[in-house]
């Protein structure tokens, strides 16, 4: 159904955004394409108000009209807000918060959307940070029939790659790129980060990176190595497949873990997608980017990793993060822009899966994977 080839290179396309934020229209022009549509939307919102979006070139005129008329009027996003389906589940389409009458009455669908030559969206949520909420939402033409089942799932597992860019690229927004270059802006970040040429061999790293070099990781013969048994084969496995020249593997993170001391470290890779022209000289070499944290008692957990290691899905790892880290539901509530009762809701499908029945039981859970 989806393009190899259009998958491809909108996957290529995601992770050059990641370095190059002003090459995030084109990204999400490439996701559209991917399911014919029109094209893609954007937007990120943080736990201290502020707010952006991003838009796809063909959507850049109904964009205008949608900031300037539309945008207190817009039925969907009212109701996925008040629903809270931007952190309830992983995807969202019309059908979840508006029927036919609506459809076909309401004056966003009949005098905005129809005009725009729009008609239908698929929404997935992407924050790879606790504290930021990240969507993106592809648009489709009211000509052609809602996405069907297949097509969400597409969005969800694109999403994934448009997460893993951000574990970069989000942090490029704040300006630290424009303003100091990328190396700058690796330097500003609290995690560390190693960046690595097709060989695997170390090209740059960050201040924060130092710290992990006696406590997990070491260099050895130029490249980047686990000093760890546990997760040593999987970090080795993925950080090979990423550098292959093929198409990136599904992001998942990595745990690497000292049997003696139970400490744990989590590792995402992101690969480089490098224009030809690009001009920041480390990415000259550089094919990949290892993001590295350590897991910290008190301090939430990054949701891919809750996720992954649980079962969730990444809007209940969110709430997870936030309430396992100390916060109560009312406060994770209030970071993620969502109802009380909607983080209760999620947090009791947290708990079903985890097999917990209070909040001081999820803390305890958590605070045994920081160990």
């Amino acid at each position: 159904m989806f393009g190899t080839e259009r998958v491809h290179d909108a996957i290529r396309l995601i992770y050059g955004a990641a370095t190059a934020p002003d090459r995030w229209p084109e990204a999400l022009q490439a996701i559209a394409d991917c399911t014919d549509d029109v094209g893609a939307v954007l937007l990120w919102r943080r736990d201290d108000g502020s707010f952006g979006t991003i838009v796809s070139p063909a959507l850049e005129i109904s964009h205008a009209d949608y900031i300037a008329n539309w945008s207190t009027r817009d039925i969907r996003a009212i109701r996925a807000l008040d629903r809270g389906y931007h952190i309830s589940r992983d995807v969202a389409t019309d059908r979840d918060v508006v029927d036919a009458d609506e459809i076909a009455t309401d004056p966003f669908y009949r005098d905005y959307l129809v005009p725009h030559g729009l008609g239908w969206f698929a929404a997935t949520s992407v924050g790879p940070d606790p504290r930021v909420v990240v969507i993106v939402s592809v648009q489709r033409r009211f000509d052609r029939p809602q996405f069907d089942d297949d097509e969400l799932r597409f969005v969800t597992e694109i999403g994934r790659h448009v997460e893993q860019a951000m574990r970069l690229g989000i942090r490029l927004f704040d300006g630290h790129l424009q303003r100091d270059g990328l190396a700058g802006a690796l330097a500003a970040m609290n995690v560390g980060v190693f960046g690595v040429d097709s060989l695997g061999r170390v090209t740059t790293r960050n201040t924060a990176a130092a710290a992990f070099l006696d406590d997990g990781l070491q260099i050895a013969n130029g490249r980047l190595r686990p000093r760890w048994a546990s997760g040593s084969k999987a970090f080795v496995d993925l950080l090979a497949r990423t550098l292959d020249g093929g198409a990136p593997p599904e992001p998942h993170p990595v745990l690497l873990s000292d049997a003696d001391t139970g400490s744990r470290l989590v590792i995402h890779i992101v690969p480089v997608a490098v224009a030809s022209d690009a001009i920041e000289p480390m990415l000259a070499e550089t094919r990949a980017f290892v993001f590295v944290s350590a897991l910290e008692p008190g301090h939430p957990v990054d949701p891919a990793v809750l996720r992954d290691l649980l079962g969730l899905t990444l809007n209940e790892a969110r709430i997870a993060s936030l309430v396992g880290s100390g916060l109560q539901p009312r406060e994770a509530a209030g970071a993620l822009g969502i109802a009380e009762e909607t983080a209760r809701t999620v947090l009791k499908r947290v708990f079903a899966k985890t097999g917990v029945s209070r909040q001081a039981e999820l803390v305890a859970l958590l605070a045994r994977l920081a160990f």
